[in-house]
């Protein structure tokens, strides 16, 4: 059992946490890529796609936790330090991820949305760069930076599930 439910732990966190990172990551360059050229319809739709998989896959990746305890508890390495620490950095990479990057990719989405339907409804391409001052380089400079943490958390976290240090069930 302990095999079994180690194998769908790791599948899901390569499923669920490898899309999330790898998405989250290019959101910021293509925002940006989005917010220089207003009306271009590719470049918003690739930060929508980008949205889209971030948030499907953090919902997805609620599975890597769960069977990540019951893993753990099948083990009997529910108190190890390496587990308790991995568990309060997975933690902190959900916060993350739900309060810093998944509400910073939906307004810099809905900043470039609106920038596209002024310049539309505001007769020209003047209106949808006036638009486009609402959310800018920085803000998505921030979400880069916020992003990168969430990674660096996850990076952790394997590091730590690959080399429990301390652990006496075998590395």
């Amino acid at each position: 059992m302990n095999k079994f439910l180690l194998a769908v732990h790791v599948l899901a966190a390569i499923v669920a946490v490898g899309p999330v990172t790898v998405a989250a990551s290019m959101f910021p360059p293509s925002a940006r890529k989005a917010l220089a050229e207003p009306g271009d319809a590719q470049a918003l739709s690739t930060v929508r796609v980008l949205h889209r998989i971030c948030r499907v896959y953090a919902t997805v990746g609620v599975a890597v936790p769960v069977f990540g305890f019951a893993t753990a508890k099948n083990m009997g390495v529910l108190g190890d330090t390496w587990l308790i620490v991995s568990i309060g950095l997975t933690a902190l990479a959900a916060v993350v991820l739900a309060a810093l990057v998944l509400p910073r990719q939906t307004a810099l989405m809905e900043g470039m949305e609106e920038s596209i339907e002024e310049g539309v409804g505001g007769g020209g391409q003047g209106a949808a760069y006036a638009g486009a001052s609402r959310v800018g380089p920085r803000d998505t400079a921030r979400l880069a930076m916020f992003t990168g943490l969430f990674n660096l958390l996850w990076a952790t976290v394997t590091i730590l599930m690959i080399v429990r240090p301390g652990s006496t069930t075998g590395a």
